[in-house]
Protein backbone atom coordinates (compact mmCIF):
# COMPACT_ATOMS: atom_id res chain seq x y z
CA UNK A 1 0.00 0.00 0.00
CA UNK A 2 0.90 3.51 -0.55
CA UNK A 3 -0.46 6.81 1.68
CA UNK A 4 -0.85 10.35 -0.91
CA UNK A 5 0.34 13.41 0.46
CA UNK A 6 -3.14 14.11 1.88
CA UNK A 7 -2.35 12.32 4.95
CA UNK A 8 -0.13 14.25 6.52
CA UNK A 9 -1.91 17.15 5.95
CA UNK A 10 -4.92 15.73 7.75
CA UNK A 11 -2.43 15.20 10.36
CA UNK A 12 -1.43 18.46 10.86
CA UNK A 13 -4.96 19.57 10.52
CA UNK A 14 -5.32 18.05 14.07
CA UNK A 15 -3.18 20.84 15.74
CA UNK A 16 -6.73 22.75 15.72
CA UNK A 17 -8.64 20.11 18.29
CA UNK A 18 -5.43 19.98 20.32
CA UNK A 19 -5.76 23.57 20.81
CA UNK A 20 -9.32 23.35 21.31
CA UNK A 21 -8.62 20.94 24.07
CA UNK A 22 -5.34 20.17 25.15
CA UNK A 23 -4.60 16.63 25.92
CA UNK A 24 -2.69 13.74 25.09
CA UNK A 25 -5.59 11.98 24.71
CA UNK A 26 -7.05 14.19 21.87
CA UNK A 27 -3.99 13.69 20.39
CA UNK A 28 -4.33 9.74 20.44
CA UNK A 29 -7.64 10.11 19.07
CA UNK A 30 -7.22 12.18 16.42
CA UNK A 31 -4.25 10.08 15.22
CA UNK A 32 -6.86 7.06 15.83
CA UNK A 33 -9.61 8.54 13.62
CA UNK A 34 -7.13 9.40 10.47
CA UNK A 35 -5.59 5.51 10.76
CA UNK A 36 -9.37 4.83 10.51
CA UNK A 37 -10.13 6.71 7.42
CA UNK A 38 -6.93 5.35 5.72
CA UNK A 39 -8.00 1.65 6.69
CA UNK A 40 -11.58 2.38 4.98
CA UNK A 41 -10.05 4.34 2.33
CA UNK A 42 -7.03 1.01 1.46
CA UNK A 43 -10.29 -1.08 2.01
CA UNK A 44 -12.82 0.37 -0.63
CA UNK A 45 -9.46 0.52 -3.52
CA UNK A 46 -9.63 -1.61 -6.40
CA UNK A 47 -7.28 -4.67 -5.94
CA UNK A 48 -4.32 -3.87 -8.82
CA UNK A 49 -5.26 -7.59 -9.75
CA UNK A 50 -8.66 -6.57 -11.14
CA UNK A 51 -6.93 -4.91 -14.38
CA UNK A 52 -5.39 -6.87 -17.25
CA UNK A 53 -2.56 -5.43 -19.06
CA UNK A 54 -1.31 -6.30 -22.70
CA UNK A 55 1.49 -5.14 -24.44
CA UNK A 56 1.87 -5.38 -28.51
CA UNK A 57 5.14 -6.34 -29.92
CA UNK A 58 6.95 -2.94 -30.71
CA UNK A 59 9.25 -4.03 -33.18
CA UNK A 60 13.01 -2.91 -34.41
CA UNK A 61 13.64 0.88 -34.80
CA UNK A 62 17.21 2.31 -36.16
CA UNK A 63 19.30 3.86 -33.66
CA UNK A 64 18.45 7.65 -32.35
CA UNK A 65 15.15 7.10 -34.46
CA UNK A 66 11.70 7.61 -32.04
CA UNK A 67 9.23 4.74 -32.32
CA UNK A 68 6.67 3.90 -29.36
CA UNK A 69 5.41 1.28 -26.58
CA UNK A 70 1.90 0.14 -26.40
CA UNK A 71 0.23 -0.86 -23.19
CA UNK A 72 -3.32 -2.02 -23.24
CA UNK A 73 -5.16 -2.09 -19.88
CA UNK A 74 -8.50 -3.62 -19.92
CA UNK A 75 -10.53 -2.92 -16.11
CA UNK A 76 -12.42 -6.38 -15.18
CA UNK A 77 -13.44 -5.48 -11.89
CA UNK A 78 -16.69 -4.02 -10.03
CA UNK A 79 -15.52 -0.39 -9.41
CA UNK A 80 -14.09 2.18 -10.74
CA UNK A 81 -10.33 2.17 -10.83
CA UNK A 82 -8.48 5.54 -10.35
CA UNK A 83 -4.97 6.03 -10.19
CA UNK A 84 -1.68 6.37 -12.13
CA UNK A 85 0.10 3.34 -14.44
CA UNK A 86 3.98 3.52 -15.01
CA UNK A 87 5.83 2.08 -17.55
CA UNK A 88 9.27 1.22 -16.80
CA UNK A 89 12.10 0.37 -19.13
CA UNK A 90 16.07 0.83 -18.89
CA UNK A 91 17.31 4.27 -19.40
CA UNK A 92 18.76 3.49 -22.28
CA UNK A 93 15.67 2.74 -24.16
CA UNK A 94 14.90 6.36 -23.86
CA UNK A 95 11.23 6.34 -21.93
CA UNK A 96 9.77 9.70 -21.52
CA UNK A 97 6.03 10.21 -20.31
CA UNK A 98 5.48 6.92 -19.28
CA UNK A 99 3.69 7.36 -15.76
CA UNK A 100 -0.17 7.46 -17.12
CA UNK A 101 -3.62 8.46 -15.84
CA UNK A 102 -6.09 5.82 -15.43
CA UNK A 103 -10.24 6.34 -14.65
CA UNK A 104 -11.58 3.29 -16.10
CA UNK A 105 -15.00 2.36 -15.70
CA UNK A 106 -16.61 -1.58 -15.06
CA UNK A 107 -15.09 -3.29 -17.99
CA UNK A 108 -13.66 -0.15 -19.78
CA UNK A 109 -10.66 -0.89 -21.90
CA UNK A 110 -7.49 2.30 -22.46
CA UNK A 111 -4.29 2.28 -25.03
CA UNK A 112 -1.88 4.11 -23.10
CA UNK A 113 1.09 5.07 -25.64
CA UNK A 114 4.48 5.40 -24.10
CA UNK A 115 7.34 7.42 -26.39
CA UNK A 116 10.74 5.42 -26.53
CA UNK A 117 14.10 7.05 -28.02
CA UNK A 118 16.67 4.42 -28.06
CA UNK A 119 20.50 5.14 -27.07
CA UNK A 120 22.23 1.97 -27.21
CA UNK A 121 22.34 -0.74 -29.89
CA UNK A 122 20.48 -4.04 -29.19
CA UNK A 123 17.01 -5.04 -27.41
CA UNK A 124 16.04 -2.75 -25.09
CA UNK A 125 13.77 -4.22 -22.48
CA UNK A 126 10.64 -3.62 -20.24
CA UNK A 127 11.29 -3.47 -16.41
CA UNK A 128 8.36 -3.77 -15.39
CA UNK A 129 4.77 -1.67 -14.71
CA UNK A 130 3.63 -0.25 -11.90
CA UNK A 131 0.15 -0.02 -11.46
CA UNK A 132 -1.40 2.34 -8.07
CA UNK A 133 -5.16 2.49 -7.60
CA UNK A 134 -6.28 5.07 -4.82
CA UNK A 135 -9.21 4.60 -2.88
CA UNK A 136 -12.09 7.27 -2.94
CA UNK A 137 -10.83 9.42 -0.16
CA UNK A 138 -7.83 9.76 -2.14
CA UNK A 139 -5.77 8.63 1.40
CA UNK A 140 -4.12 5.82 0.44
CA UNK A 141 -3.91 3.18 -2.36
CA UNK A 142 -2.85 -0.22 -3.37
CA UNK A 143 0.29 -0.46 -5.34
CA UNK A 144 1.55 -3.71 -7.70
CA UNK A 145 4.28 -3.72 -9.76
CA UNK A 146 4.05 -6.97 -12.72
CA UNK A 147 6.03 -8.22 -15.24
CA UNK A 148 4.55 -7.55 -18.80
CA UNK A 149 7.09 -8.70 -20.86
CA UNK A 150 8.47 -5.75 -24.11
CA UNK A 151 11.18 -5.11 -25.97
CA UNK A 152 12.61 -2.71 -28.78
CA UNK A 153 15.35 -3.82 -30.80
CA UNK A 154 17.70 -1.05 -31.59
CA UNK A 155 19.55 -1.86 -34.87
CA UNK A 156 22.71 0.82 -36.40
CA UNK A 157 21.01 4.00 -37.41
CA UNK A 158 22.21 3.83 -41.26
CA UNK A 159 22.86 7.54 -40.97
CA UNK A 160 25.26 6.80 -44.76
CA UNK A 161 22.28 5.97 -46.33
CA UNK A 162 22.14 9.74 -48.19
CA UNK A 163 24.90 8.98 -50.15
CA UNK A 164 23.51 5.52 -51.42
CA UNK A 165 21.73 7.44 -54.54
CA UNK A 166 24.62 9.24 -56.10
CA UNK A 167 26.54 6.18 -55.82
CA UNK A 168 24.55 4.28 -57.86
CA UNK A 169 24.10 6.46 -60.30
CA UNK A 170 27.80 6.44 -61.02
CA UNK A 171 26.98 2.43 -60.67
CA UNK A 172 24.17 2.50 -63.48
CA UNK A 173 27.05 4.55 -65.17
CA UNK A 174 29.81 2.33 -64.70
CA UNK A 175 27.61 -0.79 -65.86
CA UNK A 176 26.43 0.63 -69.01
CA UNK A 177 22.76 1.10 -67.87
CA UNK A 178 23.02 5.02 -68.82
CA UNK A 179 26.02 4.70 -70.67
CA UNK A 180 27.22 2.78 -73.82
CA UNK A 181 29.14 -0.28 -73.26
CA UNK A 182 32.96 0.10 -74.24
CA UNK A 183 36.09 -1.37 -73.76
CA UNK A 184 37.24 -0.24 -71.14
CA UNK A 185 34.51 -0.07 -68.44
CA UNK A 186 35.07 -3.99 -67.24
CA UNK A 187 36.81 -7.57 -68.20
CA UNK A 188 33.33 -9.67 -68.03
CA UNK A 189 32.43 -10.40 -71.62
CA UNK A 190 28.72 -8.95 -72.40
CA UNK A 191 27.53 -9.42 -75.75
CA UNK A 192 28.32 -8.67 -79.51
CA UNK A 193 27.02 -5.94 -81.96
CA UNK A 194 27.36 -4.55 -84.89
CA UNK A 195 31.46 -2.45 -85.50
CA UNK A 196 30.73 1.45 -85.81
CA UNK A 197 33.41 4.39 -86.34
CA UNK A 198 35.11 5.17 -83.02
CA UNK A 199 35.05 1.80 -81.52
CA UNK A 200 38.57 -0.04 -80.16
CA UNK A 201 40.13 -1.93 -82.88
CA UNK A 202 41.18 -4.74 -80.25
CA UNK A 203 37.24 -5.59 -79.26
CA UNK A 204 36.80 -6.86 -82.80
CA UNK A 205 35.34 -10.46 -82.58
CA UNK A 206 37.06 -11.89 -85.97
CA UNK A 207 35.67 -15.37 -85.55
CA UNK A 208 32.16 -13.90 -85.28
CA UNK A 209 32.90 -11.20 -88.22
CA UNK A 210 33.92 -14.34 -90.32
CA UNK A 211 30.05 -15.77 -89.76
CA UNK A 212 28.43 -12.23 -90.59
CA UNK A 213 28.54 -9.94 -93.40
CA UNK A 214 30.39 -7.33 -91.25
CA UNK A 215 32.49 -6.68 -88.50
CA UNK A 216 31.48 -7.03 -85.26
CA UNK A 217 32.84 -6.06 -81.82
CA UNK A 218 32.13 -7.52 -78.24
CA UNK A 219 30.99 -4.87 -75.30
CA UNK A 220 32.06 -5.36 -71.56
CA UNK A 221 31.14 -4.84 -68.43
CA UNK A 222 31.98 -4.58 -64.87
CA UNK A 223 32.53 -7.57 -63.27
CA UNK A 224 29.69 -8.86 -61.59
CA UNK A 225 29.02 -11.97 -58.89
CA UNK A 226 32.24 -11.03 -57.09
CA UNK A 227 32.74 -11.51 -53.23
CA UNK A 228 32.99 -9.04 -50.66
CA UNK A 229 33.99 -9.94 -47.62
CA UNK A 230 33.29 -7.44 -44.67
CA UNK A 231 35.64 -8.27 -41.47
CA UNK A 232 34.42 -5.95 -38.49
CA UNK A 233 36.89 -5.49 -35.83
CA UNK A 234 35.04 -5.82 -32.14
CA UNK A 235 38.45 -5.68 -30.29
CA UNK A 236 39.27 -2.50 -27.31
CA UNK A 237 40.50 -0.22 -29.94
CA UNK A 238 37.20 -0.02 -31.49
CA UNK A 239 35.74 1.37 -28.58
CA UNK A 240 37.39 4.62 -28.85
CA UNK A 241 35.25 7.76 -29.28
CA UNK A 242 35.95 9.83 -32.20
CA UNK A 243 33.42 13.02 -31.46
CA UNK A 244 30.69 11.17 -29.79
CA UNK A 245 30.51 8.27 -31.62
CA UNK A 246 32.63 5.05 -30.36
CA UNK A 247 34.54 3.55 -33.84
CA UNK A 248 32.77 0.17 -33.81
CA UNK A 249 29.69 2.68 -34.85
CA UNK A 250 31.42 4.37 -37.50
CA UNK A 251 32.81 1.29 -39.07
CA UNK A 252 29.45 -0.15 -39.63
CA UNK A 253 28.19 2.65 -40.81
CA UNK A 254 30.66 2.22 -43.77
CA UNK A 255 29.92 -1.55 -44.08
CA UNK A 256 25.98 -1.15 -44.25
CA UNK A 257 26.71 1.60 -47.33
CA UNK A 258 29.82 -0.57 -48.96
CA UNK A 259 26.95 -3.83 -48.42
CA UNK A 260 24.22 -2.03 -49.83
CA UNK A 261 26.30 -0.62 -52.87
CA UNK A 262 27.97 -4.14 -53.80
CA UNK A 263 24.59 -5.98 -53.74
CA UNK A 264 22.99 -3.41 -56.13
CA UNK A 265 26.21 -4.02 -58.57
CA UNK A 266 25.40 -7.54 -57.96
CA UNK A 267 28.22 -8.59 -55.74
CA UNK A 268 28.14 -11.34 -53.04
CA UNK A 269 28.08 -9.89 -49.39
CA UNK A 270 29.83 -11.95 -46.37
CA UNK A 271 30.09 -10.49 -43.02
CA UNK A 272 32.92 -11.44 -40.38
CA UNK A 273 32.77 -9.84 -37.13
CA UNK A 274 34.93 -10.50 -34.00
CA UNK A 275 37.97 -9.86 -31.38
CA UNK A 276 39.54 -12.88 -29.83
CA UNK A 277 36.69 -14.99 -31.14
CA UNK A 278 34.27 -14.69 -33.94
CA UNK A 279 31.54 -12.55 -32.49
CA UNK A 280 28.95 -12.77 -35.91
CA UNK A 281 29.06 -14.68 -39.21
CA UNK A 282 26.69 -13.67 -42.05
CA UNK A 283 26.86 -15.13 -45.45
CA UNK A 284 24.06 -12.54 -47.25
CA UNK A 285 25.41 -13.70 -50.81
CA UNK A 286 23.50 -11.53 -53.08
CA UNK A 287 20.46 -10.33 -51.40
CA UNK A 288 18.72 -6.89 -52.20
CA UNK A 289 18.12 -6.18 -48.60
CA UNK A 290 21.53 -6.94 -47.68
CA UNK A 291 21.75 -3.95 -45.24
CA UNK A 292 18.42 -4.48 -43.33
CA UNK A 293 20.29 -8.38 -42.82
CA UNK A 294 23.44 -6.21 -41.24
CA UNK A 295 21.99 -4.67 -39.54
CA UNK A 296 20.00 -7.34 -37.94
CA UNK A 297 23.42 -9.38 -37.07
CA UNK A 298 25.27 -5.84 -35.97
CA UNK A 299 22.73 -4.64 -33.21
CA UNK A 300 24.07 -7.13 -31.02
CA UNK A 301 27.76 -6.52 -31.63
CA UNK A 302 29.39 -4.54 -28.57
CA UNK A 303 32.88 -3.54 -28.20
CA UNK A 304 35.24 -5.93 -26.54
CA UNK A 305 38.02 -4.88 -24.06
CA UNK A 306 40.21 -7.39 -25.65
CA UNK A 307 42.92 -7.72 -28.38
CA UNK A 308 41.95 -9.21 -31.95
CA UNK A 309 42.98 -12.59 -32.77
CA UNK A 310 43.36 -11.54 -36.30
CA UNK A 311 44.67 -15.43 -37.00
CA UNK A 312 41.04 -16.40 -35.67
CA UNK A 313 39.32 -13.62 -37.85
CA UNK A 314 41.50 -14.74 -41.15
CA UNK A 315 40.64 -18.28 -40.91
CA UNK A 316 36.85 -17.25 -40.65
CA UNK A 317 37.23 -15.34 -44.31
CA UNK A 318 39.01 -18.19 -45.73
CA UNK A 319 36.35 -20.70 -44.33
CA UNK A 320 33.86 -18.55 -46.20
CA UNK A 321 35.39 -19.76 -49.42
CA UNK A 322 38.90 -19.55 -51.58
CA UNK A 323 37.58 -17.60 -54.60
CA UNK A 324 39.23 -14.27 -54.88
CA UNK A 325 37.19 -11.84 -52.89
CA UNK A 326 37.98 -8.00 -52.02
CA UNK A 327 38.33 -8.64 -47.82
CA UNK A 328 37.55 -5.18 -46.24
CA UNK A 329 39.32 -4.86 -42.86
CA UNK A 330 37.17 -2.28 -41.06
CA UNK A 331 39.72 -1.73 -38.00
CA UNK A 332 41.16 1.55 -36.25
CA UNK A 333 44.58 2.59 -37.81
CA UNK A 334 46.66 1.98 -34.41
CA UNK A 335 50.06 1.52 -35.35
CA UNK A 336 50.66 -0.48 -32.11
CA UNK A 337 47.54 -2.81 -33.00
CA UNK A 338 48.47 -3.22 -36.70
CA UNK A 339 52.10 -4.23 -36.29
CA UNK A 340 51.80 -6.63 -33.51
CA UNK A 341 48.56 -8.43 -34.76
CA UNK A 342 47.40 -7.90 -38.09
CA UNK A 343 50.79 -7.49 -40.20
CA UNK A 344 51.65 -10.77 -39.69
CA UNK A 345 48.57 -12.19 -40.66
CA UNK A 346 48.77 -10.33 -44.13
CA UNK A 347 50.48 -12.16 -46.30
CA UNK A 348 47.87 -15.12 -46.65
CA UNK A 349 45.20 -12.63 -46.98
CA UNK A 350 46.86 -10.53 -50.23
CA UNK A 351 47.66 -14.31 -51.55
CA UNK A 352 44.26 -14.71 -52.56
CA UNK A 353 41.98 -11.63 -51.93
CA UNK A 354 42.08 -8.26 -52.54
CA UNK A 355 42.47 -6.57 -49.27
CA UNK A 356 41.29 -3.05 -47.94
CA UNK A 357 41.34 -1.26 -44.93
CA UNK A 358 39.25 1.24 -43.77
CA UNK A 359 39.98 3.04 -40.47
CA UNK A 360 38.22 5.86 -38.69
CA UNK A 361 40.49 9.15 -38.41
CA UNK A 362 41.02 11.02 -35.08
CA UNK A 363 40.60 15.22 -37.10
CA UNK A 364 41.60 16.30 -33.52
CA UNK A 365 45.18 14.88 -34.18
CA UNK A 366 44.91 17.66 -37.09
CA UNK A 367 43.51 20.65 -34.89
CA UNK A 368 46.49 19.32 -32.16
CA UNK A 369 49.29 19.14 -34.77
CA UNK A 370 48.09 22.72 -35.77
CA UNK A 371 48.23 24.97 -32.45
CA UNK A 372 51.21 26.45 -31.49
CA UNK A 373 49.74 29.66 -29.56
CA UNK A 374 51.25 28.46 -25.65
CA UNK A 375 53.98 26.58 -24.62
CA UNK A 376 51.47 23.30 -23.73
CA UNK A 377 50.13 23.76 -27.03
CA UNK A 378 53.49 23.12 -28.69
CA UNK A 379 53.93 19.88 -26.79
CA UNK A 380 50.92 18.73 -27.49
CA UNK A 381 51.92 19.94 -31.53
CA UNK A 382 55.12 17.57 -30.94
CA UNK A 383 52.71 14.36 -29.55
CA UNK A 384 49.86 15.17 -32.19
CA UNK A 385 52.89 15.56 -35.16
CA UNK A 386 54.59 12.22 -33.34
CA UNK A 387 50.62 10.28 -33.73
CA UNK A 388 50.11 11.18 -37.57
CA UNK A 389 53.85 10.51 -38.50
CA UNK A 390 53.76 6.71 -37.02
CA UNK A 391 50.09 6.28 -38.84
CA UNK A 392 51.75 7.39 -41.82
CA UNK A 393 54.20 4.33 -41.92
CA UNK A 394 51.81 1.93 -40.64
CA UNK A 395 49.83 2.98 -43.57
CA UNK A 396 52.94 2.89 -45.60
CA UNK A 397 53.65 -0.85 -44.47
CA UNK A 398 50.37 -2.13 -45.16
CA UNK A 399 50.50 -0.47 -49.00
CA UNK A 400 53.97 -2.34 -49.29
CA UNK A 401 51.90 -5.66 -48.73
CA UNK A 402 49.10 -4.96 -51.35
CA UNK A 403 46.73 -3.57 -48.50
CA UNK A 404 44.62 -0.74 -49.95
CA UNK A 405 44.36 1.96 -46.96
CA UNK A 406 41.39 4.28 -46.58
CA UNK A 407 41.92 6.33 -43.85
CA UNK A 408 38.78 9.43 -43.83
CA UNK A 409 37.20 11.43 -40.96
CA UNK A 410 34.52 9.45 -39.11
CA UNK A 411 31.57 11.22 -41.49
CA UNK A 412 33.38 10.79 -44.51
CA UNK A 413 34.37 7.21 -44.66
CA UNK A 414 31.62 5.58 -46.21
CA UNK A 415 31.00 7.42 -49.05
CA UNK A 416 35.28 7.46 -49.16
CA UNK A 417 35.01 3.59 -49.06
CA UNK A 418 32.62 3.38 -51.60
CA UNK A 419 34.14 5.26 -54.23
CA UNK A 420 36.93 3.28 -53.43
CA UNK A 421 35.07 -0.21 -54.37
CA UNK A 422 33.88 1.53 -57.38
CA UNK A 423 37.09 2.44 -58.65
CA UNK A 424 38.37 -1.04 -58.16
CA UNK A 425 35.20 -2.17 -60.07
CA UNK A 426 35.78 0.10 -62.90
CA UNK A 427 39.59 -1.00 -63.28
CA UNK A 428 38.65 -4.63 -63.46
CA UNK A 429 40.50 -5.47 -59.83
CA UNK A 430 38.19 -7.17 -58.07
Amino acid sequence: MTISGRVPLLLLLGVVPVVLRPSTGTVWLWVLAVALLVGVDLLLAPAPSTLQVERPEVGAVRLGHPTETRLVVTSSGSRRARGVLRDAWQPTAGASGNRHRLALGAGDRVVLRTPLLPRRRGDLRATGVTVRLRGPLGLAARQRTRDVPGAVRSLPPFDSRKHLPSRLARLRELDGRAAVRVRGQGTEFDSLREYVRGDDVRSIDWRASARSRTVVVRTWQPERDRRVVLVLDTSRTSAGRVGDVPRLDSAMDAALLLAALAARAGDRVDLVAGDRRVRARLRAAGARDVAAHLQEVMADLQPVIAEADWSTLAGAVTALGRQRALVVLLTPLEPAAVEEGLLPVLPSLTRHHRVVLASVRDPALEELASSHATLDEVYDAAAAAQAIGRRAYTAGLLRALGVDVVDADADQLPPALADHYLALKARGLL
